[in-house]
């Protein structure tokens, strides 16, 4: 079941699947305690809860690091400045981000093993780039429902040299963990073989691609059309402009 997270304006920030947690929302009345009826147990219902209200803090220091950074700039933002407009202590802010340009960039440390399960998922009869092309779309229209946050966030980062730094690492990173699921999925070697690695570069390229299309046109264009003409130019062995 998938639940939406949101941020403190009620944003929607896409999806996270919670498994059979997510059917433990609500406590388990008497009626189920029969011999013959199935119900949640205390510490999945515990374990659920937790869980819900780590996500519900991450968001609400992310959308108050973005949101503050937009209005004074990086420089005039500090770690005490966001945990108090998240209503959590300085010590809360550090033991979900490292510092204040990740909490403004809300870098998710589950991203990558998502898209490389998203990836390794697809019919085994696409091939690498289709699969992958899939994939980019599914992010594209994901981000795309988000209306306030990610383009914020964009404009944020195009203004902030330091966040551009800082995201590169995080796609570098990123682009190796996905070139290692390439060669799994293909029989190649990351690093001593050229496919997993370029093709890993080459959608985030397409992804990247995307996303500043998207922030030129003012977010009126559609995202995820945006990353298909990106794929498209790329299937096509970029064909010089007529």
């Amino acid at each position: 079941m998938g639940c939406a997270e949101r941020g403190g304006n009620g944003e929607s920030l896409g999806y996270r699947d919670f498994g059979a947690n997510a059917d433990c929302d609500t406590p388990c009345s008497p009626s189920k305690f029969a011999s013959t009826a199935s119900f949640c147990d205390d510490q999945s219902v515990t374990t659920g809860l937790r869980e819900r209200k780590k996500l519900a803090t991450r968001v609400a220091l992310h959308e108050a690091a973005l949101r503050l950074v937009a209005e004074r700039g990086l420089d005039h933002v500090s770690v005490d400045d966001i945990a108090e407009r998240a209503d959590v202590s300085p010590r809360t802010f550090f033991n979900y981000f490292s510092s204040k340009d990740d909490a403004v960039l809300g870098l998710d440390p589950d991203s990558s093993a998502r898209q490389v399960a998203a990836f390794l998922a697809r019919p085994a009869d696409e091939t690498p780039v289709q699969a992958l092309r899939a994939v980019a779309r599914g992010q594209a229209e994901e981000m795309a429902t988000d209306t306030d946050l990610w383009p914020l966030r964009l404009k944020v980062i195009d203004t902030t040299p330091a966040l551009l730094a800082r995201l590169a690492a995080v796609f570098g990173e990123g682009e190796r963990v996905l070139a290692d699921a390439i060669a799994a999925r293909t029989g190649t070697r990351a690093g001593a073989d050229a496919y997993p690695t370029l093709l890993a570069g080459v959608a985030g390229v397409a992804m990247r691609t995307g996303l500043h299309r998207w922030l030129v046109s003012d977010f009126a264009a559609a995202l995820p059309d945006l990353v298909d003409e990106a794929w498209d130019l790329l299937t096509a062995g970029l064909p010089a402009p007529n």
